[in-house]
């Protein structure tokens, strides 16, 4: 099995984006960081990473990786130096979207957990999961609307771009010429894979990027981004996804980026907990885990 060691390296290259943020995190150099990469990359015998002008993108394998070893390698080292890492007391009840929540939030908090913690989830929807923060059923939500309530506080955590994506046998009967100077008309053929009837997410992609609300035959509508993105790979149709959820997808060609805006479209992700309540030291700490693991995710 990988020492310990290349495992870290890993997982940090993975959540942070790039070989640079990872080493700045280690306190290594850059050299060191790919050299333990390539080591790695030998002993599995493929790539983890493809990597490009803006960092490194995780294949499907890597993915696969850090979800299996992430809470075991966090814990193993919180083990290992347990002066740094203080026992820890108390339930926290945090909410969010299912996606954010499985890939990126859960894996952050799974290190507090070995340090006695206990963590109890809610998945739905922002405004659901708010209504329940203000009533002092949930401690924190990661919420992707900006709250509202006059009894929530919140401050951004991260932004998230968004990319357009769709099957590469449904990309090529796109116009490449056509869909520079009349894009809405390029795609109007293309079905959509939807995340809710009402396309909030690309309806506000087509508004944005285009200036219309999409014309296209909606094909599929499934209430899970990775479920819309698996639908998406296997040809069901096109659709707007956060890159993160894709990112994998589009390293190993299963999907393609079928639209490339000059300024990436972004929405921003927001950690609300009740205005004026007294957060306890377990908040606390899941607060600033949180804050701490967005700074490596970078653009979500």
């Amino acid at each position: 099995m990988p020492h310990l060691d290349l495992l870290s390296t890993f997982l940090e290259v993975y959540r942070a984006g790039s070989l640079s943020a990872a080493a700045q995190r280690l306190g290594v150099t850059q050299p060191a960081v790919s050299g333990q990469l390539a080591r790695l990359e030998e002993r599995i015998g493929e790539p983890l990473f493809v990597r490009g002008s803006r960092g490194v993108t995780p294949t499907r394998r890597a993915a696969l990786l850090a979800a299996r070893v992430g809470a075991h390698v966090d814990g193993l080292r919180g083990a290992l130096d347990p002066a740094d890492e203080p026992p820890l007391r108390g339930t926290v009840r945090i909410g969010g979207a299912a996606e954010v929540m499985a890939l990126r939030v859960l894996p952050a908090l799974a290190g507090l957990t070995g340090r006695g913690l206990t963590v109890h989830v809610t998945l739905g929807l922002a405004d659901d999961l708010l209504s329940q923060l203000a009533d002092d059923r949930l401690d924190l939500v990661v919420s992707a609307v900006r709250p509202s309530r006059a009894g929530v506080l919140a401050a951004p955590l991260v932004d998230e771009e968004f990319v357009l994506v769709a099957p590469p046998a449904l990309a090529h009967t796109v116009d490449a010429d056509r869909l520079r100077s009349e894009p809405v008309a390029a795609l109007a053929h293309l079905p959509l894979v939807a995340y809710a009837e009402e396309l909030p997410i690309v309806r506000r992609y087509w508004r944005g990027e285009f200036g219309r609300r999409p014309p296209n035959p909606v094909a599929l509508v499934v209430a899970d981004l990775r479920a819309v993105l698996a639908a998406v790979a296997a040809g069901a149709g096109i659709s707007v996804l956060p890159r993160y959820i894709a990112a994998p997808a589009l390293a190993a060609g299963e999907v393609v980026q079928l639209h490339r805006p000059e300024v990436a479209p972004l929405n921003t992700l927001y950690m609300a907990v009740r205005r004026g309540g007294t957060a306890g030291p377990a908040v606390t700490v899941v607060r600033d885990r949180l804050q701490q693991a967005a700074r490596g995710w970078s653009s979500l």
